[in-house]
C-alpha cells in the first residue's frame, strides 16, 4: 500500500520526504493492530439475550468497505451465515434457526453489532464478524459464545429393608447443567457412593450419584446430605435426606419387678415394640392356655387385678406389622403373701418401744444399784437396820441413814468412857430420817466415844467387832483408825485438863457451847460439809456408821 501511495505521488528528495515518513507509519499501524474489533468471549444463559459487538478500525480511511457478514460456527465445525448487511441491498438473515431472533443494532458498515434473543443452549459456538474490503480483501474478528445452564438439582431417599447386602438408600442428581456439576455426600453411616454422567444434545450434562450401604434397623431415620457444586451457583446446593429402613418388630416386655405376691393388686406388664412400618396388631397370650380371669388387656398393657396362683405362668406378647410378626415372653413367679406394710410398721414400732422401755428399766436398775453400792461404801445402813446391831427396829433408839455426833460441855471434863462424874452434860444426836422435823433430840449418856448403842440393847459393839465384820470395807477400817487416834488425843486433853484445872478444855477438833437457856450452840467446828448426788449433806471428818 505504501508502495502504491509512493508511485502515485512523485518523490522529490527535499520537498516530499515527510510524505514518505507518513506512509511508512500508516503501513506499520495497519500491520500491528487488528482492524476488526470484537469481544473475545461471552457467557449467556438460555432464554436470555446477548449482544455481539463488531467495529472496523480503518486507521487513515484508505480501506473501502463493501459488505459485512456474521458467520456462526457451532461445535461440530461447519460454518453458516446468520446475518448479512450490504449498504445497497440492506440486511439479510439466511439461517432459518436464527430468523426472527437476530437483529442489527446499527444500520452501518462501520458498526454492524447484532443482538440474539431467546438464546438456546445450541446457540453456543464461534461467531465471526467478517468484512469484505477493497483493496485488502476480507477482514474478520471472532467471538466465542459460551452458553451456561444452571443445574436442576434433586435428591431423595430410597426405602429399603434391613438386610446383609449393600443397596442404594439415597440418590442425588444435577441435571442439564453446563458446565457439568459435581456431587459429594456428607454421611456418618459409613456407606459409599457411585457417580454417572450423561451428556445432552444441547451440550448440557446431567450428573447422578447414588449412596449405598448395608441397611440395619439402627440406620432408620439417620441423615445423609447431598451437596452439589456448579459454576452458575453462588453457593453449594445442600439437601439432607433421611434414610428409611424397614424391619420386623423388635419386642420387649417391661413392668415385672419379681414381687408378685398373693393378694397384690394391679400388677402390670407393658409390651413395647420398635418397628418400621408401625405395628398393626399387639396380642397377649399365656403359655398355660387362656388368660386368667383376673387379667385385663388394654392395647399393649396387661393388668392383673388380683395376683393369685393362676398368674404363675408365662405371658407372651406378639406384634405384627406389614413385613411380619415377632414375639417376646416373660415368666411371672407368684410368691407368698407379704404382711401389710401398715401392720408391719405397727409391729416395728411396738418392738422399738419395748426395747426403749427395757433399756429405761435397765438404766434405772443400774442407777439404783450404783447408789446402793455407794451407800454401802460410805457406811450407810440400809432402810430399817439399826446402826449398832444391823437389825431392824422402830423405837427411838434407831438411827436413820447417818448419825452425826454433837458434843456439849457443861464445864466439866469428859472422860474416856463417858461415865465419869464430870460427864453429866447431855449429848445431842442428829438422826436423819428418824425425826421428821430434823431437830436435835436429847439422849443422855447414850454415846460412848464413836460407838453408837441401840436403845434396846445394853451391849454395845466395839471397834474390834466392826473391824472383823465382813461387810466393812477398807474405807471403814481407815475411819476407825482415825477414831482411835482422836480418842487418844482426847485422853491427853483430859489429863491436861484434870491436872491443870482447865475443865472446859476440849480437843482441838471440837468447839461446843451449851445450848440451854437461849445460849447459842455451835456444832462441828470445821467447815467440812460436802453435798452428795442424792441431795444429802455430810461431813468429811464426822463418823458415819
Amino acid at each position: 500500500m505504501a508502495r502504491d501511495y509512493a508511485a502515485r505521488c512523485p518523490v522529490y528528495p527535499m520537498r516530499n520526504a515527510w510524505l514518505v515518513a507518513v506512509a511508512v507509519l500508516l503501513a506499520a499501524q495497519e500491520i500491528g493492530a487488528p482492524k476488526v474489533q470484537v469481544a473475545e468471549e461471552l457467557e449467556a444463559y438460555p432464554t436470555e439475550s446477548v449482544e455481539l459487538s463488531c467495529q472496523f478500525n480503518d486507521g487513515g480511511g484508505l480501506t473501502k468497505l463493501t459488505q459485512v457478514s456474521w458467520i456462526w460456527e457451532p461445535s461440530d465445525g461447519h460454518r453458516d451465515n446468520i446475518a448479512v448487511y450490504h449498504p445497497v441491498y440492506g440486511q439479510s438473515f439466511p439461517n432459518v434457526a436464527f430468523k426472527d431472533r437476530v437483529v442489527f443494532l446499527h444500520n452501518s458498515l462501520e458498526n454492524p453489532s447484532i443482538r440474539i434473543s431467546n438464546l438456546r443452549m445450541s446457540d453456543a459456538g464461534r461467531y465471526t464478524c467478517e468484512y469484505a474490503t477493497y483493496p485488502t480483501g476480507n477482514e474478520q474478528g471472532t467471538t466465542t459464545l459460551i452458553m451456561l445452564s444452571k443445574p436442576k438439582n434433586s435428591a431423595n431417599g430410597v426405602t429399603v429393608q434391613a438386610g446383609t447386602k449393600s443397596v442404594v438408600v439415597a440418590r442425588c442428581e444435577a441435571a442439564d447443567a453446563k458446565p457439568a456439576a459435581t456431587i459429594e455426600w456428607l454421611a456418618p453411616v459409613g456407606g459409599n457412593h457411585s457417580t454417572s454422567t450423561t451428556s445432552g444434545p444441547d451440550g448440557t450434562v446431567t450428573v447422578r450419584s447414588e449412596y449405598r450401604l448395608v441397611p440395619t434397623p439402627a440406620d432408620n431415620g439417620r441423615e445423609v446430605i447431598c451437596r452439589v457444586n456448579q459454576k452458575t451457583q453462588k453457593q453449594p446446593w445442600v439437601y439432607p435426606i433421611k434414610l428409611s429402613v424397614e424391619y420386623l418388630p423388635s419386642v420387649s416386655i417391661e413392668g415385672y419387678d419379681h414381687n408378685w405376691y398373693v393378694g397384690r393388686s394391679d400388677a402390670t406388664l407393658v409390651c413395647l415394640a420398635n418397628a418400621n412400618p408401625e405395628p398393626t396388631t399387639i396380642t397377649w397370650t399365656a403359655a398355660s392356655g387362656p388368660l386368667p380371669e383376673t387379667v385385663v388387656v388394654e392395647g399393649n398393657k396387661l393388668t392383673v387385678r388380683k395376683v393369685d396362683d393362676a398368674v404363675n405362668t408365662t405371658f407372651i406378647c406378639e406384634v405384627k406389622n406389614r413385613l411380619g410378626s415377632s414375639r417376646n415372653q416373660i415368666t411371672t413367679v407368684v410368691i407368698e403373701a407379704l404382711e401389710d406394710p401398715s401392720s408391719a410398721g405397727v409391729v416395728a414400732g411396738a418392738v422399738i418401744g419395748s426395747l426403749l422401755a427395757l433399756l429405761l428399766v435397765v438404766a434405772l436398775i443400774a442407777v439404783l444399784l450404783t447408789r446402793s453400792r455407794r451407800q454401802q461404801r460410805r457406811g450407810y445402813p440400809s432402810s430399817g437396820d439399826s446402826i449398832a446391831t444391823g437389825s431392824g427396829g422402830s423405837n427411838g433408839g434407831d438411827y436413820g441413814n447417818k448419825a452425826r455426833l454433837l458434843f456439849s460441855n457443861s464445864g466439866n471434863n469428859s472422860s474416856k468412857n463417858g461415865t465419869g462424874t464430870n460427864n453429866n452434860g447431855p449429848i445431842y444426836t442428829y438422826r436423819e430420817g428418824c425425826d421428821a422435823t430434823g431437830t436435835l433430840t436429847e439422849k443422855a449418856n447414850d454415846y460412848h466415844h464413836h460407838h453408837l448403842h441401840h436403845a434396846s440393847t445394853g451391849n454395845a459393839p466395839t471397834a474390834h467387832d466392826i473391824l472383823l465384820s465382813s461387810e466393812m470395807d477398807e474405807a471403814e477400817r481407815r475411819k476407825f483408825d482415825l477414831d482411835d487416834s482422836m480418842e487418844e488425843e482426847e485422853e491427853r486433853y483430859d489429863r491436861f485438863g484434870g491436872a491443870g484445872g482447865g475443865g472446859n478444855i476440849l480437843p482441838p477438833a471440837y468447839h461446843v457451847h451449851r445450848g440451854h437457856a437461849g445460849e447459842e450452840m455451835d456444832v462441828y467446828l470445821d467447815d467440812d460439809m460436802e453435798s452428795q448426788r442424792d441431795g444429802s449433806v455430810i461431813s468429811r471428818t464426822a463418823i458415819y456408821v
